[in-house]
């Protein structure tokens, strides 16, 4: 006689996936307030979740001394973007599971459906879950960015059963599940996008894919705060993690890869976003450029991304103001760094900053994130506040620490590089950064090396 499924109650943390037999008003997971709500999970999916939850190779694996270990290339295919092949690492490799996040309306669905159709393309077979949209829709998204290929199959359900019958049938090269939040296991009692079904799902999901070694996009939806929606464990789950960036009524997207188990982090790529679709934008420091203001403030950085050189306008604005204390505001850098920099100002260089109001973006609205941009904002927001112009066609690099000292950045070369190819004749840099130049003059460029703060204000806005 088989035994009868026992179903009970748990209350589940929707962001961090903690469960505990009883509610409670804040999560001891997270620290979360009003996270946890009520799932009914059957006993025997319960007693079984650890084992699931261990993914592919749970049963007859072997132990192997890992100089026996046999490696090989892992064969790589282009999804027909190559701002996307670079943030993959080179490409889509089979077997793999990519998860592709971003606020609603970013994008996602879009960029999914493009390379879905140019894989098909390449003659490979290519099978398209939705979960929100219907067969018909899709159809016509895909006629808009003229995504049509005899491969591409489309399917709308939500079902992962039905999924999985699909994905038999079909035996796809790659697979798209748009989004993972509305797929669902019958056997789990809880609601589509709840952490038990999200979990599972994802988990099967990657068994089927490592199974057949099939690459598999997800895509996922992020909360109001940024962060993804659902457990967190989802991000350990896949491969490769891909954030979409930008604003809705921005005329351009970055994708920006946070984890990547098979090529750089941190790597990203740059889209357009026009009537036909994400387009690649393969000269993102020229389309940041295109704009720039030659007016006291304005300081361009070259920066790095991944293995990317950008060269990217920083903007200052400071001005005094009646009230106390002073805004600091910026979207381009940590709000506690650039607050760092203008106590550095304030107390080597003499500069006044704590009467004033202090407004830092980046053209374009890309997020700069390294140290060695330091130097780059202190320029802007001393000539913001003295009203003198830094030289024209210069860049300036490096980082700044608390004594007003100058500390040499990594990839130098490939900054001047960069700059040079762009039409910049004169380059700010530490002076160990100098030192290690082969050529007095790299490239062409003047170098100005400075190992002070003040020596480099000095250098960057000569007086008039």
């Amino acid at each position: 006689m088989a035994k009868k499924q026992t179903i009970k109650t748990r209350y589940v943390c929707q962001d961090c996936g903690y469960d505990t037999s009883k509610w409670l008003g804040r999560c001891p997971g997270c620290g979360a307030w009003g996270t946890l709500t009520e799932e009914r999970v059957s006993e025997a999916k319960d007693e079984n979740r650890r084992g699931l939850s261990l993914g592919v190779g749970a049963g007859g694996s072997k132990p192997v001394p890992i100089a026996q270990v046999e490696t090989e290339d892992l064969p790589r295919y282009s999804g027909g973007s190559g701002e996307l092949d670079r943030v993959l690492g080179g490409g889509i490799i089979p077997g793999s599971v990519v998860l592709i996040a971003g606020d609603p309306g970013v994008g996602k669905s879009s960029l999914t459906i493009r390379v879905c159709a140019e894989v098909a393309r390449q003659g490979k077979k290519v099978l398209y879950v939705t979960g929100e949209e219907s067969a018909r829709q899709v159809k016509m998204r895909a006629d808009r960015l003229e995504a049509i290929a005899d491969n591409l199959y489309v399917v709308s359900e939500t079902n992962l059963t039905t999924i999985t019958a699909h994905i038999e049938n079909i035996q796809p090269e790659l697979l798209v599940i748009d989004s993972i939040q509305t797929v669902f296991m019958p056997e789990i009692a809880s609601a589509p996008g709840s952490v038990s079904q999200v979990r599972e799902c994802a988990v099967e999901l990657l068994r089927i894919a490592k199974t057949a070694g099939m690459a598999l996009f997800v895509v996922g939806h992020v909360t109001k705060e940024g962060s993804l929606a659902g457990p967190r464990v989802l991000e350990h789950i896949v491969d490769t993690v891909l954030f979409f960036e930008g604003e809705k009524n921005a005329g351009y997207r970055i994708l920006r890869a946070v984890k990547n188990r098979f090529g750089n982090t941190n790597e990203i790529g740059l889209f357009e976003m026009r009537e036909s679709g994400l387009v690649d934008v393969p000269d993102a420091s020229e389309l940041f450029l295109s704009e720039r203001a030659d007016d006291a403030g304005s300081v361009i950085i070259p920066t790095v991304e991944g293995t990317r050189p950008l060269l990217v306008e920083i903007q200052s604005l400071v001005a005094k103001t009646p009230y106390v204390p002073p805004r600091r505001t910026t979207d381009a850098i940590d709000l506690k760094r650039l607050q760092l920099l203008i106590a550095v100002l304030e107390k080597r260089v003499n500069l006044p900053l704590g009467l004033c109001d202090v407004f830092v973006k980046a053209a374009g609205g890309i997020r700069i994130d390294e140290p060695a941009a330091d130097l780059g904002l202190c320029v802007a927001m001393a000539s913001s506040y003295s009203g003198r112009k830094p030289r024209p066609r210069m860049i300036v690099i490096g980082e700044v620490g608390l004594a007003g000292e100058v500390r040499a950045v990594s990839q130098i070369d490939n900054r001047l590089r960069e700059a040079f190819r762009l039409g910049f004749t004169t380059a700010v840099i530490p002076r160990k950064n100098a030192d290690s130049l082969t050529e007095k003059k790299p490239y062409g460029m003047r170098i100005q090396a400075v190992s002070s703060l003040r020596e480099a204000l000095t250098a960057a806005m000569p007086k008039e």
